[in-house]
C-alpha cells in the first residue's frame, strides 16, 4: 500500500476560503507523521485540533498527515474514520468545502512499529511528497502511542535516518515521561541517542491552554502584583484537578499508573511552576523554561517520615456522579479487584527559596469527584488587624485569587465588602474575568496552540528534559516511600464526594483548609 493515492493530484490542496486571507503566524509546508494513528488519543485530540487550524487558516499552505499503525486501512477508511472523530470531538465542526480541502492531504500507511523496512517506506514515501507536493523536507513525528512502545519507535527512527531530513525533523513526545526518575533519565537518553534537545518537544497539553498562558500575562504584564507575589503576602497556595469520571476505556493503563503519576508528575508540578517561578529575563523559550526548571529544583525533597505525614491515598467505590450511580474502582473494566492503586491523591510541597520558603502548596487530584475543574488558587494572609470588632475575627475570609484552568476558564479575585446597611456588616464578594464573556468566543483547544507552535519550531509550552527529570525528583520519593507503607483501607471515598476524609484532616493539621468548589 502506497501513500500517495491515485485519483490525487499532485500538487497540494489548499482551503478553499484562505485565498486572500492574511495568516498572522504561518509555519512551513511539512509533512505530519502520526504513530499509533489509529488510536485514541488521535480520534479525540490530535484530528480535530488539526481541523480546527485548517479551519482557521493556521496550517501551512502545503502539508500531509501520514498516519502509521499496525491496523489495515485505506486512505478512504482513514479520511472517513477521521472525519466522524471531527463530527464527535471538533471545536469547529466539519464543513463540506474545508474538510474535504483537508481529508485530501491525509494518507495512511500499515506497518508494524518495530518493522525497519515500514520505516525505510515511510521515508521513500515521504521523500516523494516533498518532490511531488512541495513539504521541502520537513517532517513532524508524533509519538501517540504508549509509553512502552516509544523506545523502539525512536530507535528505528534512527536507524532509518529518519531523524535528519532535507529541511527540519522534530519529534513530540506525549506524556507519561517514563514511570519514575531512572526509567525518565533513560527514555531522555535513549532520545538524545537520535535527536538533539532542539528537535525534542514533550508535550504537557495543559500548557497549552489559554488559561495557563495567560498566568504569565497576568504575573508579568500587571505591575501590581508581583511586589505581593511572595511569602511575605502569600499564605498558601492550592492546585486542583478534579474530574468526574472514571478511567473510562483506560483500566489496564490507569492500574499501572496511579494519580500521583497520572496528573500531579505532569500536569499538577507544570502549574506549580508556572505560578511560582521567577520572572525570566526575556519572554524567550530558554528564559522561560530555564525559570521552571529552577523553581521545580527549589522544591525541598521529604524524607520517609516527610511523605507519610504530607501525603494522603484514596481510591474510590460505587456512588452517584450526577444523579447517576457509578461503579468502583475496583470493579471497572480492566482493573485488578484488589487493586492499591490511587484513584486520589493529595499532598503538600515547598519551595525553598528567597520568594516562596514556608509557603506551603497543596495539590490534590482525584477521579469520580463531584465536579470537573481544574484551577490554582493563591490565599493572601489577613490583615493584621481588625479594624472591624473582633466579632469578625472569625468570620473574615482571605482575599483568594484563582486561576480557574477548565472548564471556565478565567480568573477571579475574593475581596471582603461592607453590606450595605447601617451596621457595618462585612461579607466576601467577587470580581470574575471569563474567556467567553469577555472576548465572545471559546478559546482554542491546547492541542491547537501546541501543534501549531511545533510547526513553528516554537518549544515555549514544552517541557524540556531538565524539568521532566526534576519533576520526578519529586515524585519518584513518593512512590518509593508509598511502595514500603501499607496502602489505606480501599475504597476510602465514595464516587461523587471530594475524597477521602483524611485529605481534610491533612489540611486541618495546618490549620487550613481545601477550597469550595
Amino acid at each position: 500500500m502506497t501513500l500517495q493515492d491515485p485519483m490525487l493530484e499532485t500538487r497540494p490542496v489548499l482551503n478553499p476560503l484562505r485565498e486572500g486571507m492574511r495568516v498572522a503566524r504561518a509555519p512551513e509546508p511539512t509533512s505530519i507523521v502520526i504513530f499509533g494513528a489509529t488510536g485514541d488519543l488521535v480520534h479525540r485530540k490530535l484530528i480535530p485540533a488539526l481541523y480546527n487550524l485548517a479551519h482557521d487558516n493556521y496550517m501551512p499552505t502545503v502539508y500531509n498527515i501520514v498516519g502509521f499503525a499496525r491496523k489495515p486501512h485505506t486512505n478512504d477508511d482513514i479520511r472517513a474514520q477521521y472525519k466522524q472523530s471531527a463530527m464527535e470531538f471538533s471545536r469547529q465542526k466539519p464543513q463540506d468545502q474545508i474538510w474535504d480541502s483537508f481529508a485530501n492531504n491525509i494518507f495512511y500507511m500499515q506497518s508494524n512499529l518495530d518493522d525497519l523496512d515500514g520505516y525505510k517506506r515511510l521515508g521513500a514515501e515521504l521523500d516523494g511528497m516533498d518532490q511531488q507536493r512541495g513539504t521541502a523536507g520537513n517532517r513532524l513525528f508524533y509519538l501517540a502511542v504508549p509509553p512502552e512502545i516509544m523506545p523502539e519507535i525512536i530507535d528505528m527512527l534512527g536507524k532509518s535516518g529518519l531523524n535528519h531530513s532535507a529541511g527540519y525533523t522534530r519529534i513530540i513526545v506525549e506524556k507519561p515521561f517514563g514511570r519514575d526518575l531512572k526509567s525518565a533519565v533513560d527514555l531522555n537518553r535513549r532520545l538524545h541517542l537520535v535527536f538533539d534537545e532542539s528537535q525534542i518537544y514533550r508535550i504537557d497539553h495543559y500548557l497549552g491552554k489559554e488559561a495557563v498562558q495567560n498566568i504569565f500575562v497576568f504575573r508579568f504584564a500587571n505591575g501590581i502584583l508581583e511586589p505581593i507575589w511572595n511569602r511575605t503576602y502569600v499564605n498558601n497556595i492550592q492546585i486542583t484537578v478534579a474530574e468526574t469520571v472514571g478511567v473510562e476505556e483506560r483500566g489496564e493503563y490507569y492500574d499501572n499508573s496511579g494519580a500521583l503519576r497520572d496528573i500531579i508528575q505532569n500536569h499538577g508540578l507544570q502549574l506549580l511552576a508556572v505560578t511560582t517561578m521567577e520572572p525570566p529575563p526575556e519572554f524567550t523559550p530558554t528564559d522561560v523554561r530555564d525559570a521552571k526548571a529552577q523553581v521545580l529544583r527549589s522544591i525541598r525533597p521529604q524524607s520517609f517520615e516527610d511523605i507519610q505525614a504530607n501525603t494522603v491515598r484514596g481510591q474510590y467505590g460505587a456512588g452517584a456522579i450526577g444523579g447517576l450511580q457509578v461503579p468502583g474502582y475496583r470493579t471497572e473494566a480492566e482493573v485488578n479487584p484488589q487493586s492499591e492503586t490511587e484513584t486520589y491523591v493529595a499532598l503538600k510541597v515547598q519551595i525553598e527559596n528567597w520568594r516562596w520558603a514556608g509557603v506551603p502548596i497543596y495539590l490534590r487530584t482525584g477521579k469520580r469527584l463531584p465536579k470537573r475543574l481544574t484551577e490554582i488558587a493563591i490565599e493572601f494572609n489577613l490583615p493584621p488587624l481588625m479594624l472591624f470588632g473582633r466579632d469578625w475575627v472569625n468570620q473574615m475570609e482571605p482575599n483568594t485569587l484563582v486561576f480557574n484552568i477548565q472548564p471556565d476558564e478565567g480568573i477571579s479575585l475574593k475581596f471582603e465588602s461592607k453590606i450595605p446597611g447601617q451596621d457595618n456588616r462585612i461579607r466576601p464578594v467577587n470580581m470574575d474575568f471569563r474567556y467567553t464573556s469577555t472576548f465572545g468566543e471559546a478559546a482554542p483547544e491546547a492541542y491547537e496552540r501546541l501543534l501549531l507552535d511545533a510547526m513553528l519550531g516554537d518549544p515555549m509550552l514544552f517541557t524540556r528534559y531538565d524539568e521532566v527529570e526534576a519533576q520526578w525528583a519529586v515524585i519518584s520519593p513518593i512512590l518509593e516511600a508509598w511502595a514500603k507503607i501499607p496502602a489505606p483501607t480501599f475504597p476510602n471515598y465514595d464516587a461523587g464526594t471530594w475524597g477521602p476524609k483524611a485529605a481534610d484532616e491533612f489540611m486541618r493539621r495546618d490549620k487550613h483548609k481545601w477550597r469550595r468548589l
